[in-house]
């Protein structure tokens, strides 16, 4: 393949930029001699993995990843036998832990599996070495004393005896007889003893062994004898503390040799992973995403920006070929942008074939080109006496003879630097010859003849560059299907040039040229109104589709509110059930208690009874209603009848007569599973819509969910349940009961046939959970209710 592209289409500056991205010195290497992927699907697992590390990247930051250098060397000597340096050993260490920070990174987020798996999963961490190594080591000329005892020992041996000679011959220096003698009162280090400095004259007075003498010859340097065998000592203990630091550095160098050959396929999937960091890198600055790679030669760039203009200021374009039309002619004004989108067609097919991720929309198609043949800028030479042209048509001659399907050829200013009539001549059949040779082309051109041709020519379209006439400035916006003006005239009186001269230029013009300057003026009035409705088209398109998610919003939040409002009601009326009836149960042990108050007699026992189950009756009725209702009219009843259905008219509450008026006028009534007693004249009949049908079973009172921090339910209400139905949920109940450590629970079955009550007290026998069971009392509902002790 021809390279000159990478530098006529700037590919050279998109490498050096991911170059600076990379971590690592070998990485760069990798990077700058990065070649394009050969086949279609090379080039799709490429953009691949680099688009699912760039996808992790965004999700889970920069991973802990240091940058380190031919350690794969480093590890060699070692395998065969080398001792290792500290700051070799370092730069192992600095390795592993790259290891270990990159899987730390890979399992932060949860995802299927990625064609990157495989590199990640070569990395190979060995915490515990690499530990060893970070905490014996702390710099490529130190080592810790911890990194052995036997290190440490001989250290601390080093420093008492460095102490003892600091001490000896500070006496010395301190002497006044000694002193005298000394040039200065310092100790020195000469050839790993110490030392202190004598004047030469006195050097008989101090005895020791001399080791060193000025440079002038004034001043020796004497190791005094009372510290001759301290120094010897010193000295071997310094040999024992280097063997030890060998002995370790040897140590840990054989552990690093055996990790071969697993560390080098770590190091080498590192080193891979670094370099699809840098491109995720490169894909996050320049907002870029992964194209699909078509199988055919065609692509189609939507929303393309050049990677070198600033994001903030390029204008993205179309850009398609190969599909409808295999040529592109783009025509318009100078610095129209006519450069910049044929560079932006070629270096974003490029970059994808070096499995970079492109700036352009997701929707974005590319293809696998075998060259990428280009002729853009000014190649003349003096030294090769090569004019404009001559430099032109020697690089279009090198194209002829490559060209082939498969290539992308760019073509900018063909024919130009030329007489215009033979120029034009010769960039038509240039474009015909590479489009018999199966090359997809872009050529731009200020040619009239070369958009003539492009009209009349089925697989060649037209493409135009826009330009603001009323500010001078290009809009970079590339429009397919329609020529371009060059708006030399307009553009010219801008800029200064006398009208005369442009009314002079105009009539030199040809008719022909007139008539197709005119045709193009209304193309471009037809462009812009085109362009106009398909703005508002898209407009009305996004509003639409904005409402349309905005009333799904509103819906789906509506349905949440009515959701949680739903779920609150519910939670409110379990929690108002619970509290009625544990109130009632209270109510239920506060008359029992009264029932066997013996002191207290009969007469009084129901009075007081009375006066409670009025008193909390209606208390319980008034929580349970949501509004108070408020006193109705009605006409008491003259008389009842035992069984007789009737309505406490107070209390708004139906009963059943059990007993007929006494002497004082008090009808004993049952409400639910207690009884009282009520006048007469506080009866009435049933309204008619306050009759229940008797079949209907009040199944809500034992499907409660009930709140643990409250009072449990101890009833089970099976009124109207079948005995199938009914047995069930007894099973239910006492298990209930037994989880929450109830001892009593109370059955309400009634009377009826009773086939419900033999049924359910003949499967209590049997249960297992069942201590004893009873009929009900007097005030606890007697033979409609069954009392169950659970053991």
């Amino acid at each position: 393949m021809d390279t000159a592209y990478k530098t006529t289409l700037e590919l050279d500056k998109v490498l050096a930029r991911a170059v600076q991205l990379c971590t690592c010195r070998e990485t760069k290497a990798l990077m700058q001699a990065l070649q394009p992927f050969d086949t279609v699907e090379e080039e799709r697992y490429a953009l691949a993995q680099t688009n699912a590390v760039n996808a992790l990247l965004i999700k889970n930051g920069s991973p802990r990843f240091g940058s380190v250098n031919e350690v794969r060397r480093v590890v060699a000597h070692a395998q065969k036998g080398g001792i290792l340096s500290m700051g070799e050993l370092l730069e192992i260490a600095a390795t592993l832990r790259n290891f270990a920070g990159l899987n730390q990174w890979y399992g932060l987020s949860e995802h299927e599996m990625l064609p990157t798996d495989d590199l990640f999963y070569a990395l190979a961490p060995q915490p515990v070495l690499e530990r060893q190594i970070s905490e014996s080591i702390l710099s490529p000329d130190e080592m810790a004393d911890t990194a052995s005892v036997t290190l440490s020992d001989l250290r601390r041996k080093i420093r008492q005896t460095e102490d003892s000679i600091r001490t000896k011959l500070d006496a010395i220096i301190k002497n006044s007889t000694t002193n005298k003698f000394l040039q200065d009162a310092v100790v020195s280090l000469r050839n790993g003893r110490y030392v202190v400095p004598v004047r030469a004259e006195y050097r008989g007075e101090v005895g020791g062994v001399i080791h060193d003498v000025s440079s002038t010859g004034a001043t020796v340097f004497v190791e005094p004898t009372a510290v001759v065998e301290a120094n010897a000592r010193i000295m071997q203990l310094r040999a024992q503390e280097q063997e030890e630091i060998t002995r370790i550095l040897s140590s840990f160098s054989a552990q690093v040799g055996s990790l071969e050959p697993q560390f080098s396929y770590s190091y080498d999937a590192m080193l891979q992973i670094d370099l699809l960091l840098a491109k995720a890198r490169l894909a996050v600055e320049q907002n870029a995403f992964m194209p699909a790679v078509n199988d055919s030669v065609r692509f189609k760039l939507n929303k393309a920006r050049h990677p070198l203009i600033d994001k903030k200021k390029v204008v993205p374009v179309d850009i398609s070929l190969g599909d409808e039309y295999d040529t592109l002619v783009i025509t318009g004004p100078n610095t129209g942008g006519k450069t910049v989108s044929l560079k932006t067609a070629g270096l974003l097919n490029a970059m994808a074939q070096y499995g970079f991720l492109i700036p352009a929309h997701e929707s974005s198609t590319v293809c696998h080109f075998d060259e990428y043949l280009v002729d853009i800028g000014d190649e003349q030479s003096i030294e090769q006496s090569l004019s404009t042209f001559s430099g032109h048509m020697k690089r279009i001659g090198a194209i002829l003879q490559i060209a082939r399907r498969g290539s992308l050829v760019l073509l900018d200013e063909l024919g130009a630097g030329t007489d215009p009539a033979e120029g034009a001549a010769l960039a038509v059949s240039i474009l015909e010859q590479l489009r018999r040779q199966g090359s997809l082309l872009m050529a731009t051109t200020h040619y009239a003849e070369m958009k003539v041709y492009a009209l009349e020519t089925p697989g060649v379209v037209n493409a135009s560059c826009e330009f603001n006439v009323e500010t001078l400035m290009p809009t970079y916006k590339l429009s397919v299907g329609v020529p371009g003006k060059s708006n030399a005239f307009l553009i010219s009186a801008k800029l200064g040039i006398p009208a005369n001269i442009i009314d002079a230029a105009r009539s030199h013009m040809s008719n022909d040229d007139k008539r197709l300057d005119s045709v193009l003026a209304q193309l471009d009035d037809l462009k812009l109104q085109l362009k106009a409705a398909q703005d508002d088209a898209e407009k009305a398109r996004y509003d639409a589709e904005h409402a349309l998610e905005s009333a799904e919003k509103k819906r789906d939040e509506l349905i949440r509110q009515g959701q949680e409002e739903l779920e609150n009601a519910r939670r409110r009326a379990n929690e108002l059930v619970q509290n009625v009836q544990n109130e009632a149960y209270n109510l239920t042990d506060e008359l029992r208690r009264i029932q066997k108050d013996e002191k207290t007699s009969a007469a009084q026992r129901a009075v007081r009874a009375r006066e409670i189950a009025r008193k909390d009756t209606e208390g319980l009725l008034k929580k349970t209603a949501a509004k108070p209702q408020a006193a109705r009219d009605f006409v008491p009843l003259k008389d009842v009848q035992i069984g007789q259905e009737v309505m406490i008219a107070e209390l708004n509450q139906l009963a059943t007569v059990t007993a007929r008026p006494d002497r004082s006028g008090m009808v004993e009534v049952r409400a639910g599973i207690m009884k009282t007693k009520v006048p007469l004249s506080g009866l009435c009949a049933p309204a008619k819509m306050d009759k229940r049908p008797a079949p209907q079973p009040r199944r809500n009172s034992s499907r409660v969910q009930l709140d643990s921090s409250r009072k449990t339910s101890m009833e089970l209400n099976l009124l109207g349940y079948t005995v199938d139905e009914a047995l069930n949920e007894v099973d239910k109940f006492l298990d209930s009961g037994m989880l929450r450590a109830q001892h009593t629970l109370y059955i309400i079955h009634g009377n009826g046939t009773g086939a419900l009550r033999t049924a359910i007290q003949k499967h209590l026998r049997t249960h297992k959970a069942v201590k004893s069971f009873r009929a009900g009392r007097y005030g606890e509902g007697e033979s409609g209710v069954t009392v169950v002790e659970l053991k």
